[in-house]
Parts: C-alpha cells; structure tokens; sequence
C-alpha cells in the first residue's frame, strides 16, 4: 500500500486532497491577512476593504474554476450559486456586527482582529453544521422538505417584517448576561486583546479577565451562528455535496468579512436588498418542491435568477438614495 493513498480515498464523497487542498488555502488566505498584511492593528479603510475583498473573491472564482475541470459544470455552477447565495444571506450579518461594534464602543482599528478570530470559529461551526445537515439528508431525504418550507416561511417573513424587528436588544441579549456572570470581565478595553492578567485589590497574584473585545467576539459568533440557520439549508437547497456546501459557504464568508469596512458605511443604501434577499430564499425554496413536479432546475438557471434578483434589488436600492450621504 502506497503511504499517499490515503488522499485519494474519499471524504464525504470527495477525494481527501480536494478538502486538504482547500483548507491549505484557507490557512495561506489567513496566514497572509492577519501575519503579513495586518500585523499591525489599524483602522481599515474603504479603497483598502475593496482591495481585500477583491482578492478573496477572485480566489473564490478561482477555485469555481478548478471545481469546474476537477468536477464538472454542474458543480461548478452549484459552487458558484452557493457561494452568491451565502454572500447575499451573510450580508445582513454586517447590519449586527456594526451594532455589536457600536454598542461596546470598539475602535476600528481593532475591529479587523474581532472579525479575523471570528473566521476561526465559523470554519469550525460550519463544518459541525453542514456535517449534520449532510448526515441528516443522506439518512431521511424528506428533511429537504423541511429545508423548503423553512426557507420560503423565512423569505416571507423577511418580506413583511418591520424595520425595528430587524435590531437585536443587546443591553438585554442572553449570552452577555450569561458571559458576564460566569466569566471575569474588565469594563474598558486593554489594546486588542480579548484576555488581560490583573491583580485585584487585596488578590494575592494576577487573575486573567476578558475584555469587552471578546465579548464582541462571542457576539458576533452566535450573530454568525443565527443566520447560518438560513443560509446553510438554502445552499443545501442547491446541492447536497457536503464539498461544494462547505467550500462555498467558507470563500462566501471570508470575502464578506474583508468587505465589513466597506459595506458598513454604504448597507443604509442597500434599502432594497433586504426584499431581494427574501425573493431569493422563496425561490430557493420553491425549487425543492418543484423537483417533484418538473424534475431538478439547472444550476445555470438558479444561478442566473439569483444573480437577477439580488443585481435588481442593489441596482435599485443604489438608484433610489443616490443622494443619500455616506455613514461614517
């Protein structure tokens, strides 16, 4: 036997250097943003977050591309609309972030370190998520049923709630409550880090306490978690091959977090996406049911009225508050 053979034998139906191969990519991206190109925590302008963005996003149409030669045209359209879908699904997610930012006064410059741990922790959850998920439709295929129906009860729902249902109530949330009881917090921040050695007056020797950095950090993990509960079944919606879920899912997320900076200060213009956001889900969720009826839809077709729906409701949303100012 061969000591390599072990990269050809398949992992969840693909070959075990396929996954290698992409976590290898990941570490590099990673590597390269927080080792090389961030080493030093400042505060990340626009033209510099369209610039990161850019580089992620091409990496991402990169590896569509060699998803293409390794594994064919369906598969690769399948990665491609599931790599739009959850940019489109995350984008939400930025509205939260800025607000848990907000609301604990954290300095941009170090909002890049909060968002890049953060990145740690959805690799490891969505990769619990998606192996769940792949386990339970492989084992009872009906859950795809289930997958539909929440997903066109969540773009309805979407289409109809009220813009001040759209806003958590962090001064109340549960988890900070939960943190702050059981885990040793300081009140200001210490630089940008998330755990900081202090002696208390009358303490014998230095206890370590967490700062409002890594609360903000267990905020926007449990944010990413909630509306993974979405965009994780759409895409599943797509394609049930646990790679292209997954890798999709993961250069979706990485290219998003880089684009915070920039999308920030413009998401009060995308008035409209919001709606565009939910027509997609309903459609995703419509073409499970019509699977029984007119067969599977071509992945070019659901790619292509996704990508309509979402061009539609940014084109639109960028046209009616052209002259609305940016945010600061």
């Amino acid at each position: 036997m061969h000591p390599f053979d072990f990269l050809t034998t398949p992992f969840l139906g693909t070959p075990a250097w396929f996954w290698l191969g992409f976590l290898a990519i990941v570490i590099l991206l990673l590597v390269l943003d927080l080792g090389v190109l961030h080493r030093e925590e400042r505060e990340i302008e626009m033209r510099e977050s369209l610039l990161l963005y850019s580089g992620y996003f091409s990496v991402g149409v990169l590896f569509g591309v060699w998803v293409w030669f390794e594994l064919g045209a369906q598969s690769a359209m399948e990665f491609y609309t599931g790599f739009l879908v959850e940019q489109s699904l995350s984008m939400d997610n930025v509205f939260v972030m800025a607000m848990i930012f907000g609301a604990f006064s954290i300095p941009r410059r170090y909002q890049h370190r909060v968002l890049f741990w953060g990145i740690i922790g959805v690799v490891v959850l969505r990769a619990i998520m998606i192996g769940l998920g792949t386990a339970l439709v492989k084992e009872f295929e009906w859950v795809l049923y289930l997958f539909g129906a929440f997903l066109l009860l969540s773009g309805v729902k979407m289409l109809f709630q009220k813009e001040e249902e759209e806003h958590p109530d962090l001064e109340n949330n549960r988890m900070i409550r939960f943190v702050r009881r059981h885990i040793r917090m300081t009140d200001t921040l210490h630089e940008g880090r998330f755990f900081v050695r202090l002696k208390p007056a009358g303490a014998e020797r230095a206890l370590l306490y967490a700062t409002p950095l890594f609360l903000c950090l267990v905020l926007i993990e449990l944010a990413d978690l909630v509306f993974a509960v979405d965009s994780v079944p759409a895409v599943f919606a797509i394609t049930q091959d646990p790679f292209i879920v997954y890798t999709s899912n993961i250069f979706a997320i990485l290219g998003l977090r880089s684009l915070y900076f920039a999308l920030a200060a413009l998401m009060h213009r995308f008035v409209y996406l919001k709606y565009a956001l939910a027509l997609v889900l309903i459609f995703i969720g419509g073409k499970i049911f019509a699977h029984g009826f007119i067969g599977k839809v071509p992945a070019v077709l659901s790619l292509s009225v996704t990508l309509g729906l979402l061009a539609g409701g940014v084109l639109l949303s960028l046209f009616k508050t052209r002259d609305k100012p940016a945010q600061q």
